[in-house]
């Protein structure tokens, strides 16, 4: 097995392929001095676009892009797939829908591909569909690419069978080639230690206080940082502990979190501080989190900052329960992280999560942009320890049983030989990789 997989930075940085890979055949497409031009899409290689439209960073929404960057990419992936040999593989594993699709169809014909969605692509298509907004002045263009690249693809492996149901209709291909693939995690890594008591406090102390990485608008890493007085809500290292984890984008809805959490806080019946650990820095949409703590007033809310994967388990072993509000999540990788260490989440009763989380059962679920739903899961989150325990044994048990690393990959391999072969989908609607439960 080869890969080829874009790269930034020195290494040693988290961003830089054969550092992030190690120990993989990898053929890396250096980015850095490309992120670093004046005009990104003009570097060789062109900085690659993106699904989201974010002023100011180096990667376009693919919508903004014309024809002439277009052949630009084309071509460069040509040439970097032709340097990893990829036309002597049996199958070609491409990511989401871009140029490397098509890069892939003039170059090597014959090689099937099978694709993989993980639903940043569906929600520009759906963004398109509604109407482009101001700006996107090439996104007709790209809609017919990407849904040509789809029906060129055997299989279309989705994150969930929300995923399953939509995406024939969204992309114009036939059902049975969508195959329900959810994502998961490495079982060593991600297990049940629990840090408690001492260990608990120490982990946040030097998250928040010694080595801080939050951040807020115009600071760098570590403008937000804390005192030992702060930590008092930590304090003892028994008091339960809320996790989010991810990116700071409209979607996620952090600022309804904070909000959601302020009103909370004023039934809990001890400390339950809330840890937002990710954010890179300086991106962000709409109201950064640490404007929706000032604004709300929210008190015992911390910015952990852009933290490594390998360093989640330590977060996730530290806290009590994974909360995300995100209103559009195709997946939800910290849910199943954080039930492989044991947590039990709280999340929105739509799309991926609705499928992680059985509410009663694993967590909570709530309507979509519903606050006081929110804070009233968070309230019995926190005051409710028994029933938390419960859930938290469960999530432990069902999550490890559905989404650890082995079983998955064998499923993939399942979908990998029926391509190499010529065979039609072996599975039904959802596939056979996983049971969607």
């Amino acid at each position: 097995m080869g890969l080829v997989a874009g790269s930034l930075g020195a290494a040693g940085e988290p961003t830089h392929a054969a550092t992030f890979f190690a120990g993989t055949d990898v053929h890396a497409v250096d980015y850095t001095t490309a992120r670093d031009a004046d005009d990104p899409l003009a570097a060789d290689p062109p900085f690659h676009p993106s699904y989201e439209d974010r002023p100011g960073a180096p990667d376009r929404v693919f919508a903004r892009v014309d024809d002439d960057a277009y052949e630009r990419l084309v071509a460069a992936w040509q040439r970097e797939l032709e340097a990893a040999r990829a036309g002597e593989a049996d199958v070609l594993h491409l990511h989401h829908l871009t140029p490397i699709n098509e890069a892939a169809t003039r170059s090597f014909p014959e090689v099937p591909v099978v694709g993989h969605l993980h639903g940043t692509e569906l929600l520009m298509l759906d963004a398109i569909d509604r109407g482009p907004p101001e700006g996107w002045t090439y996104a007709a263009a790209w809609a017919e690419r990407m849904r040509g690249w789809a029906r060129r693809c055997e299989r279309l492996l989705v994150l969930s069978p929300d995923a399953v149901r939509r995406v024939p209709d969204l992309l114009d291909v036939e059902p049975e080639r969508v195959v329900w693939s959810p994502n998961g995690f490495e079982p060593e890594s991600f297990d049940r230690r629990p840090r408690r008591g001492p260990q608990r406090l120490e982990l946040w102390r030097h998250w928040l206080v010694e080595e801080p990485r939050g951040w807020g608008p115009g600071g760098g890493e570590g403008s937000v940082a804390y005192t030992e007085e702060d930590l008092a809500p930590f304090a003892g290292g028994d008091s339960p502990v809320l996790l989010y984890v991810g990116r700071f984008t409209a979607v996620k809805r952090l600022p309804l979190l904070v909000r959601a959490y302020a009103r909370a806080r004023e039934r809990f019946e001890r400390p339950a501080p809330l840890v937002l650990v990710g954010g890179h820095l300086g991106e962000w949409e709409g109201e950064h989190p640490l404007e929706a703590i000032e604004a709300s007033g929210a008190t015992e809310v911390f910015l952990a900052g852009w933290r490594s994967h390998d360093e989640l388990p330590d977060a996730l072993n530290a806290a009590d329960v994974t909360v995300l509000a995100s209103v559009h999540e195709q997946f939800g990788q910290v849910l199943v992280e954080g039930m492989a260490c044991g947590l039990p989440a709280i999340a929105v009763d739509a799309h991926g999560p609705a499928t992680i989380v059985e509410p009663g059962e694993t967590g909570w679920l709530v309507p979509p942009d519903d606050e006081d739903a929110l804070a009233g899961a968070l309230v019995e989150a926190v005051n409710d320890d028994g029933g938390r325990g419960a859930l938290a044994e469960a999530a432990y048990e069902r999550g490890r049983a559905r989404y650890a690393w082995p079983a998955l990959a064998e499923g993939v391999a399942r979908v990998y030989e029926e391509v190499r072969r010529g065979r039609e989908p072996a599975g039904g609607a959802f596939g056979e990789l996983s049971d969607p439960g």
